[in-house]
C-alpha cells in the first residue's frame, strides 16, 4: 500500500501547489487577442494625401492617378513630356474633385527630374506617396544595343526613380510622414527577351534599388515596393504591336495565347498600386510582386 500511496500523495500535492500559484499570480493581458486592424474603405483610403505620379499622362500612370483621385486623394502631380496630354489628365482629376497639376519633365534630364519634388511641394506640400511609372521600353539585342540607348534606358528606368525617391523621402523624413513608394517595373526584370537587353538590365537594377531603398527607409516607417507587370494592353502597346506586326487584330490573337484569355489592363495595375500606397497594405515593404499570368520558375 505504501508503495502505491506515495506517488498519489505527491501528485495531489503538485496539483494543490499549481492551484495556489495560479491564485497568487494576477492574470495578465498576454492572452488577450489583438484588436483587428481597421481596413480603410477604398473610396477614402487616399483621403487627404498628395501624390506624385511619373508617366502620368497616359497608360498605367494615368490609370494610377485617376484611381488615386477616385479614392479621395487631395492633390496629384502628374509628370510627363506632353503638355497637351497632361492638361487632359489634369481635367479628369479635377473633375473627380482632386487638385492636380502637370509637371513637364523628361526622365533622362537630371535637372528636370530634380525639380519635380520641389514643384509638387510648392503647390501641394510634402507628398505622402510617389509612383515611379515612367519608363523607356526601347528595343535592343546584346549584339546591337548602342551605348547611347543603354545610357538612356538606365537614366530613365533607374536613375530617375533613384533621384525622385531620394528627394521625396528626404522630405517625408523631415516632416515625419510615413509615406509609401511604388515602382512600376516589369516581368522582364527577371531576364527578359533577347531583344530587350538594355531594358531588362535597367529594370533589374530598379528591382534591386527597390529592395535597398525599402531596407534603408523602414526605420523611418516609409515603405517601398515594386510591381513586375506582365504583358499589358495599353495605348502605347497597341501602337507598338501594330507597328511591329502590321496586324490591327493583334489583341484578339494575343488573348488566345494566354491562360486567362486577356492581357493585364492599366486599371488592374492601378488597383494594386493604390493598395500598396495605402495603409491597408500594412507593413508590406521591399516586396516586388509579379503581376502576370506567367509563373516564374514554373514550366510545362
Amino acid at each position: 500500500m505504501s508503495k502505491i500511496a506515495h506517488p498519489v500523495i505527491l501528485m495531489l500535492a503538485a496539483i494543490g501547489a499549481l492551484r495556489l500559484v495560479s491564485a497568487i499570480i494576477p492574470k495578465g493581458k498576454e492572452n488577450t487577442p489583438p484588436k483587428p486592424r481597421v481596413i480603410v474603405d477604398r473610396p477614402t483610403r487616399a483621403g487627404g494625401k498628395s501624390f506624385i505620379v511619373t508617366g502620368g499622362t497616359s497608360g498605367v500612370g494615368q490609370a494610377i492617378a485617376t484611381q488615386l483621385a477616385r479614392e479621395g486623394a487631395a492633390a496629384i502631380s502628374i509628370v510627363g513630356r506632353s503638355a497637351e496630354r497632361g492638361a487632359g489628365v489634369v481635367k479628369v482629376l479635377t473633375d473627380l474633385g482632386c487638385k492636380a497639376q502637370f509637371i513637364k519633365a523628361s526622365m533622362d534630364n537630371v535637372e528636370e527630374v530634380k525639380a519635380v519634388v520641389g514643384k509638387h511641394e510648392g503647390a501641394f506640400g510634402v507628398a505622402s506617396g510617389l509612383v515611379n511609372s515612367a519608363g523607356d521600353t526601347s528595343r535592343g539585342t546584346l549584339a546591337e544595343q548602342t551605348v547611347e540607348d543603354w545610357d538612356r534606358l538606365f537614366a530613365v528606368n533607374a536613375r530617375a526613380p533613384f533621384l525622385l525617391t531620394q528627394m521625396a523621402t528626404n522630405s517625408m523624413k523631415r516632416e515625419n510622414i510615413e509615406g509609401s513608394i511604388v515602382n512600376i517595373i516589369t516581368i522582364t526584370s527577371h531576364g527578359g527577351q533577347p531583344y530587350l537587353c538594355g531594358y531588362a538590365a535597367s529594370k533589374g537594377a530598379l528591382v534591386t534599388f527597390t529592395k535597398n531603398a525599402a531596407h534603408s527607409l523602414r526605420g523611418d516607417r516609409i515603405r517601398c515596393n515594386g510591381i513586375n507587370i506582365g504583358w499589358t494592353h495599353s495605348a502605347a502597346e497597341d501602337k507598338l504591336q501594330v507597328k511591329e506586326t502590321g496586324d490591327v487584330n493583334w489583341l484578339e490573337k494575343a488573348k488566345e495565347k494566354v491562360p486567362f484569355g486577356k492581357l493585364v489592363l492599366p486599371e488592374d495595375i492601378a488597383e494594386l498600386t493604390c493598395f500598396l500606397l495605402s495603409e491597408n497594405s500594412g507593413v508590406c515593404t521591399g516586396s516586388v510582386i509579379d503581376f502576370d499570368q506567367m509563373v516564374m520558375g514554373g514550366y510545362d
